[in-house]
């Protein structure tokens, strides 16, 4: 495995692979089993798989976690290459923002205003900067996000088709631990009081999806106040939002139909955590996949 840190060297990399499918995982680092997940489907669809270590700043606004969000790349580095990743790209800040740059993405309408834009207004020009410079540098055939980050993966996939990028966008179901809680490097934040409380997102999520299936009369409003109602009963959560939304651009849904995406974030003592169940098209739920650890 080929540990490279600047972007000439990553280029070049991939001119050595040319005529062969390239797959690229975006990462923060401190990697989990729902990580892996993404590198064994990465590796089952391309014949070279890169991954991406990088805690991009400029999606941190100055009072979010850049400077404690957890780091240990040797840790990571020994889980990738024990996943047989051929190269992982650490480049540095200034390698990817050099003195004087001035060039951004900024993504538009509801994906930019709703839920996590709303909360976090400057995450997803960051969020849409660096994939898309990721996407010029590596130039992969397909590149694999989580579901988890439901928001995120509609902005990628609105830049690819906007932008013409010759790439495909693969999103993974949500990897859940075993009493339901979206594995997540945040989760470290949590002491074991907090880990326990967290599962209230899961237990809302899934009243939600209950009331949804039964149509109630309410519509829409009462699918949110079921949500809401179980995360007040937690009083170690302090709720964000929850929310009925079309997965693809975020508009708030007016009637109870698929497709629809029930988004929630909460704040669980130190750490703000979100999670997600996607209705398909076609009337079933993904609610994400159970490992035991």
């Amino acid at each position: 495995m080929q540990v490279i840190e600047t972007i000439d060297e990553m280029r070049a990399a991939r001119r050595g692979w040319a005529g062969e499918t390239v797959g690229l995982f975006p990462t923060m680092g401190y990697l989990h089993a729902g990580h892996l997940s993404l590198v064994e489907r990465a590796h089952a669809e391309n014949e070279h798989v890169a991954v991406s270590i990088f805690v991009n700043p400029t999606q941190f606004a100055p009072t979010e976690d850049l400077s404690r969000y957890p780091r240990d790349l040797p840790r990571d580095l020994a889980m990738l290459e024990a996943a047989g990743v051929d190269v992982v790209f650490t480049p540095s800040a200034d390698a990817m923002y050099p003195p004087g740059y001035a060039t951004y993405v900024e993504p538009s309408g509801m994906l930019a205003e709703r839920l996590e834009a709303a909360t976090r207004p400057s995450h997803f020009r960051g969020v849409a900067t660096v994939v898309t410079k990721l996407f010029q540098i590596v130039a992969p055939d397909n590149a694999y996000f989580a579901q988890k980050d439901a928001q995120q993966v509609a902005v990628v996939r609105r830049l690819v088709a906007d932008l013409n990028l010759p790439l495909a966008v693969r999103v993974l179901p949500i990897v859940r631990e075993a009493d339901g809680l979206a594995m997540s490097t945040r989760n470290k934040y949590l002491g074991p009081e907090d880990r326990a409380a967290a599962v209230v997102l899961n237990r809302a999520l899934q009243a939600g999806a209950a009331a949804f299936d039964s149509r109630p009369a309410g519509g829409v409003a009462a699918v949110i106040a079921a949500m809401t109602q179980v995360v007040a009963g937690e009083p170690r959560a302090q709720l964000d939002y929850a929310d009925i939304c079309d997965p693809d651009n975020f508009a708030p849904l007016t009637e109870l139909r698929p497709p629809a995406l029930l988004a929630i974030a909460a704040k669980v003592g130190p750490a703000r955590l979100i999670d997600n169940f996607l209705l398909r098209a076609d009337g079933t739920w993904e609610k994400g996949v159970t490992v035991a650890l």
